[in-house]
């Protein structure tokens, strides 16, 4: 934690990212468990990533705790697709930080008489301390 200009002497240090992925089905209950992310984890990005077609246009939405992070992103291309994040203060708090205690991140996917249809869902995140800090704050050798 030096300041300066010059590299070798400046922090360098940041934090991982990494990613969780499930297999969604057309026929998954509601509030099906996506991935179970450690405590302090930051979401960079989701996203559903089709690989057999959906029969019609098929909705996804993530939740944590029983808010909604996202928004009801519709599915209806092959290939990867975004999942929005909703833009509300709850769901932006627990985007920024899952809080403090490892959190379960459940979805439902719905659409008008699905018949087939199947995707990985994908959440990027970065690893981090329980209370959202990913550097230590000492060091002792």
């Amino acid at each position: 934690n030096t300041t300066g200009t010059t590299a070798g002497t400046i922090r360098n240090m940041g934090a991982t990212t990494v990613a969780q992925n499930s297999n969604v089905l057309y026929t998954d209950a509601a509030s099906s468990v996506a991935d179970v992310l450690p405590a302090g984890a930051l979401i960079t990005r989701i996203q559903f990533i089709t690989t057999t077609a959906f029969s019609s246009a098929a909705t996804i939405t993530l939740s944590i705790g029983g808010t909604a992070i996202t928004t009801a992103s519709t599915i209806t291309t092959a290939g990867a697709n975004a999942v929005a994040i909703a833009a509300t203060t709850g769901a932006a708090a627990l985007v920024a930080n899952v809080g403090s205690t490892d959190a379960i991140v459940t979805y439902t996917i719905g659409g008008t008489a699905l018949s087939s249809g199947a995707g990985v869902l994908v959440i990027e995140y970065v690893v981090r301390n329980s209370d959202g800090t990913y550097n230590p704050t000492a060091y002792t050798a």
